[in-house]
């Protein structure tokens, strides 16, 4: 029987809850944008560990041009001669802006260190310098969040065979996802080490039980909302000017434009 961390919610208690916690996503957005605060929430975890999902709900209700979403690709030949951290520094937030990593400088820590794509080498000057990198972000005034979505490995498994069966879902996987299923112990210990270097009181790791999506996004975004000292911003008072009298324009004819099939009449 699953128990309290991992038994389902029922759905109408997660919609009225999820609601309730992305309408204070707004307040802390405004908040943002108020104070020229600057915030960045890294998500990470295993493959199908359900970050994707979670930062979906975490940016539905909020204004693209405050908060966006990062998940960068592979580096280029050229960004593998750089600094490490220097492609990520180009995107973290100025004032009034919120920055969600959906993976982020910590591939170096995981992936990349388990697939064997860094040197040892690189490894351990990643392990020694992120601290350092991250104690600069947080003097500089940044307010730096990081959550780990730990999943266990039988539902990682059926996660993985329900997206095998989806084809709106299939391209989630690729032959690394699954490689992961196999090294599942390298990633235990890859992660427990990079906690062990990473985990610092300035920018301390928060691991978010993950075997039930619904729990996992609601204590994310709820720890999130309960760790940053916003407030509620007062809406500017706006009131809809009343339309002015027609000055004669007339619509073109229907026929002169190409308009969009009714598919939904077909249905």
């Amino acid at each position: 029987m699953a128990g309290k961390g991992t038994a389902s919610l029922p759905e109408a208690v997660y919609e009225r809850e999820l609601l309730r916690l992305q309408t204070e996503l707004v307040k802390l957005q405004e908040w943002v944008r108020a104070e020229g605060a600057r915030l960045v929430v890294i998500f990470e975890g295993r493959d199908a560990a359900g970050k994707g999902r979670t930062i979906k709900r975490v940016s539905e209700h909020l204004n693209p041009r405050v908060a966006r979403t990062v998940a960068l690709p592979r580096p280029t030949e050229r960004e593998r001669t750089q600094w490490y951290f220097q492609r990520y520094v180009e995107h973290l937030p100025a004032a009034g802006e919120i920055v969600l990593f959906d993976r982020s400088w910590y591939n170096r820590a995981g992936v990349e260190h388990v697939m064997g794509f860094c040197t040892q080498e690189e490894y351990q000057l990643f392990l020694r310098q992120c601290p350092l990198f991250e104690r600069m972000l947080v003097e500089e005034g940044i307010v730096l969040r990081k959550y780990w979505f730990s999943v266990s490995d039988a539902v990682q498994q059926d996660r993985f065979r329900r997206r095998l069966k989806d084809p709106t879902r299939r391209w989630k996987l690729s032959p690394m996802d699954l490689e992961s299923i196999t090294r599942w112990e390298a990633y235990s210990r890859a992660k427990d080490e990079m906690l062990v270097h990473t985990d610092i009181s300035e920018a301390p790791w928060f691991v978010v039980e993950s075997d039930s999506k619904r729990r996992a996004r609601l204590n994310m975004i709820a720890h999130l909302l309960g760790s940053v000292p916003y407030y509620e911003v007062p809406p500017l008072v706006l009131e809809l000017p009343p339309r002015p009298p027609s000055t004669g324009y007339e619509r073109p004819p229907r026929d002169l434009q190409t308009y969009v099939p009714d598919h939904a009449a077909s249905l």
